[in-house]
């Protein structure tokens, strides 16, 4: 790319031109091999070379959604590492967290959030919700060749759908598959290797039009769930002082709870499971 530079120093046109609204796109066309599906891999497996991000719940809230992450990766039977962030703001109304190979959905991720921002920078507009979806579909599809090698990624996406008719169902939530099929989930959902768990923690207690507050209590006691019967799951670490990354999307923007809000939360669940194990 650099031989495409002219002795002023000057930028190339293609990087002046309006062009498309996809920076996807617009980087396949400049430099391809900067995309994370484009990169040739040596054959066969390679799930045990890299770090895994493991668990991952968004609920459905009555003023928007709530997405949380524990902070543990995992490499074959190893703790890789303990404070991992796998819940981050895609844009100023949704949300999107990674489980799979570590590596490769930081890289995504934040592809992802050059891309809304290109395209609002190049519409002079936001992408509709199910549009959000559809662009990380397109991009999780275009790593299809190294997850059939074991380097697999699968987020969760979750956002505030500013266009919603009725402003308490304006949280909604997606899941993908590993070939990028788009699905709407209903209330709740989870991934990642402690996602049965904490699926099963979300269906006993999950009720339509939780409050922000209790949807945030919810995503702590699932994610504690989860690492009760999930080695790859960390729970709250009283001990380092690690929590999950708590964040919610609503009519306010995103927002990360700050340590200190999710300490209580955390330490609040194991006192409560001090008395009653089993929840």
């Amino acid at each position: 790319m650099a031989a495409g530079f002219d002795p002023s120093g000057r930028l190339p046109d293609v990087f002046t031109n309006a062009g498309t609204s996809s920076f996807t796109t617009f980087l396949s066309r400049v430099a391809p091999e900067m995309l994370p599906g484009r990169r040739a891999l040596p054959p066969g497996m390679a799930a045990d070379l890299a770090p895994h991000a493991t668990t991952i719940v968004a609920i459905a809230a009555a003023e928007g959604v709530v997405m949380a992450g524990d902070r543990r990766a995992t490499m074959g039977n190893l703790i890789a590492q303990r404070d991992i962030e796998k819940v981050h703001p895609a844009d100023a109304y949704s949300l999107v967290g990674i489980a799979g190979t570590a590596g490769i959905g930081i890289e995504l991720m934040r592809l992802f959030q050059v891309e809304l921002e290109h395209y609002e920078k190049i519409e002079g507009a936001m992408l509709s919700l199910d549009g959000k979806a559809n662009r990380l579909a397109s991009m999780i599809r275009g790593n299809l060749g190294a997850a059939m090698q074991g380097l697999a990624v699968v987020p969760l996406f979750a956002g505030f759908d500013l266009a919603a008719a009725d402003p308490a169902r304006a949280g909604r939530i997606f899941s993908f598959d590993v070939t990028g099929g788009p699905y709407e989930e209903t209330g709740y959902d989870a991934i990642g290797s402690g996602s049965l768990f904490a699926k099963s923690a979300l269906k006993k207690r999950f009720r339509a039009g939780l409050s922000v507050a209790d949807a945030t209590r919810l995503a702590v006691e699932a994610l504690y769930d989860a690492a009760d019967d999930d080695t790859a799951t960390g729970g709250p670490d009283l001990t380092r002082r690690i929590y999950p990354v708590v964040m919610t999307a609503t009519a306010e923007g995103t927002y990360r709870l700050t340590d200190a809000e999710t300490a209580t939360i955390a330490e609040g669940v194991v006192s409560g499971r001090m008395e009653n194990p089993g929840g």
